[in-house]
């Protein structure tokens, strides 16, 4: 667990970096192809008010702000915050009476993210430094959980699971977007189509991502394909209630 932890900070410590005046930023180092990764997957008009920074940090497979269905005065839990690019979305969609954490492992992606927060006079938010795994917020806490991209980098996620059972309060609900791998390929069949860090490696089945939420005690559970990142592979729209 510890191995491929390392492995994902050192890929994003190098894509924080990248995002700074005279870093790389293209599909080479920092996510692949547009068209199933990045920022390209957000609104124009999304993208066009929110700090450069932010929107070259976005390695994610999807949008969740736009199907977790935020309203105003929610609190809500970003997993894998990066950048910051949901967070700030999140907190525009709840208003001054709601809160929006994003929860991050490496210090260069929360130094950028509240640079990001900054920029744009975001005064609703808060970053955490923490591992998706033991998130630092107390039980029942946070109305909605939100990921983009991210669970699958988690050599855990079972744990993962439990802990946004934990943190949502009674009624809570995630919506979240991942990358969700065929029901029919091996372990080792994902391997052979992409890396752990590269976010195909470490897929769930369509099958084990919900056997797992249930087990973690969800209901309502909707694991939808949204577009093919590789040969089986998918970006997957995740929705689910706390009862």
């Amino acid at each position: 667990m510890s191995d491929v932890r390392e492995r994902v900070r050192e890929h994003y410590w190098e894509l924080a970096l990248g995002v700074q005046p005279g870093g790389c930023c293209d599909p080479s180092c920092c996510g692949g192809e547009e068209a199933t990764f990045g920022a390209a997957l957000y609104r124009a008009q999304d993208r066009e008010e929110l700090p450069d920074a932010a929107v070259l940090a976005s390695l994610g497979c999807g949008n969740p702000t736009a199907v977790a269905e935020l309203r105003t005065g929610e609190t809500v839990l970003d997993l894998g915050s990066g950048g910051g690019i949901d967070v700030i979305l999140s907190a525009r969609r709840v208003g001054a009476d709601g809160k929006v954490y994003g929860l991050d492992m490496t210090d260069e992606m929360l130094e950028l993210a509240r640079k990001n927060a900054a920029d744009v006079g975001a005064a609703n938010v808060e970053f955490l430094k923490g591992y998706i795994e033991d998130v630092p917020l107390p039980d029942g806490s946070v109305d909605v959980v939100i990921s983009n991209c991210v669970i699958n980098l988690s050599p855990d996620k079972p744990t993962v699971f439990a802990e946004m059972h934990r943190v949502l309060r009674s009624g809570g609900r995630i919506g979240i977007t991942d990358v969700v791998a065929a029901d029919d390929l091996t372990a080792e069949e994902r391997a052979e189509r992409g890396s752990f860090v590269g976010c195909i490696a470490g897929a769930l089945s369509f099958a084990e991502y919900l056997t797992q939420l249930e087990a973690a005690g969800f209901d309502d559970i909707s694991v939808e394909p949204t577009h093919g990142v590789a040969d089986g592979i998918f970006s997957a729209i995740v929705k689910a209630r706390r009862a």
